[in-house]
């Protein structure tokens, strides 16, 4: 019973930790990455108020913002680094992204046309070595051509801002500016890159994205969160299955000592299995009491550990921090993690599927010693009383 409570409550635990960084790392990507994206195969969107209107229209779409992509090069003094500029409409974009949430020095409203302000990322404002107010020399890939030959388009940016989502990817790679300046930048005119939408549920982009782009044609392509980031999900997913299995060996280790178990009383058993078969019992009536002793067993022990798991599941981050108090340690730390407490985020219908494995893994674990004392032979088992 003990060892079916442990491999329940260790299963139930460690998949809900998995769910918590799986959730904790989706959001801090959302905070970047829209739920779904509008473009062109050209890197082009033309008379981009009309698509934004249409999309607007879907009864699944939130919110819908502009934006302008680009690869460029920023410089500060001596440190030169690659970045993708991102230009956007300050007021429509706080609607489909939690970027301006993040910014930790500045705002967001210092980013005014015109006025060519700038907002890093925390890891790569520190390897240009710049912060509030400094100026930052951006390069684009689009030449200009002039007395002196091909030159690259240069333009001056002041730091007006820092922000950090806490993920690498982002906080070391991506700049934000004001759109009309990366038009500027980028020569796009009155074009834009592409128009970015938030869902009322995220996890239904996929659907969504398929349906507008059914909508808007074939000259458009409509992408989504879950597509953009597939390898990484996917290897989550795998690697929550891969857990999966591990963890449900301890229940099937417990369901063994349940064969074991019943096995020996079996034996011990065999002269009472013969009394009782002897004053009329059928086979199937001596089968039936082993089966109902090992899924008690059964129950009561994923009982147990439905009630130590999810009890754990849901006080596990106060448990890892009064650990981590009382023996002056740290899992996670801070200047190595960007997650630096432990999350959990328990689903019920994990609990469920994993209450219905250690039930199953019970009973089939009663079968064999059940059958064995069904077939005890009344004169064979007294023979010798």
């Amino acid at each position: 019973m003990l060892g079916i409570a442990l491999g329940v409550t260790a299963l139930i635990t460690v998949l809900s930790v998995m769910n918590g960084f799986e959730q904790e790392l989706r959001e801090r990507i959302l905070g970047m990455a829209a739920h779904a994206t509008v473009t062109t195969y050209g890197g082009r969107l033309e008379d981009w108020q009309s698509v934004e209107q249409l999309v607007q229209q879907h009864d699944e779409v939130i919110a819908a913002a502009p934006y302008i992509r680009g690869e460029s090069m920023l410089s500060a003094g001596k440190q030169v680094s690659g970045a993708i500029i991102r230009g956007i409409m300050p007021d429509a974009e706080g609607t489909v992204s939690d970027v301006i949430a993040h910014i930790r020095d500045g705002s967001v409203r210092h980013l005014k046309p015109g006025d060519y302000g700038i907002i890093l990322g925390k890891e790569l404002a520190y390897a240009l070595g710049v912060g509030l107010g400094d100026p930052v020399t951006v390069v684009s890939p689009r030449i200009m051509v002039g007395p002196v030959g091909v030159l690259p388009r240069l333009r001056r940016f002041t730091v007006v801002g820092v922000f950090e989502v806490g993920m690498y990817e982002y906080d070391r790679g991506v700049a934000l500016v004001h759109m009309e300046d990366a038009a500027r930048l980028f020569q796009m005119d009155d074009d834009i890159t592409g128009v970015r939408l938030k869902l009322a549920d995220l996890f239904r982009a996929p659907a969504v994205a398929a349906e507008l782009g059914r909508q808007l044609g074939s000259d458009y392509l409509v992408s989504d969160w879950t597509r953009q980031h597939a390898n990484f999900f996917r290897a989550v997913k795998t690697e929550k299955r891969v857990m999966f299995i591990i963890l449900t060996l301890i229940i099937a280790v417990a369901a063994f000592n349940i064969v074991s178990t019943l096995v020996m009383v079996v034996a011990d058993k065999r002269s009472d299995i013969a009394i009782l078969r002897t004053l009329g019992a059928a086979p199937r009536t001596i089968m039936m009491v082993f089966v109902i002793q090992g899924a008690i067993i059964g129950v009561l022990g994923t009982f147990l550990g439905v009630v130590g798991g999810v009890a754990l599941a849901l006080n596990v981050e106060t448990l890892v921090s009064a650990i981590e108090a009382f023996f002056n340690v740290q899992f996670l730390a801070p200047d190595v993690y960007y997650i630096s407490k432990v999350p959990s985020e328990l689903h019920w219908d994990d609990v469920g599927t994993m209450s219905a494995v250690a039930l199953v893994l019970s009973l089939l674990a009663t079968l064999y010693p059940a059958w064995r004392a069904a077939r005890t032979h009344p004169v064979e088992a007294l023979r010798y009383e």
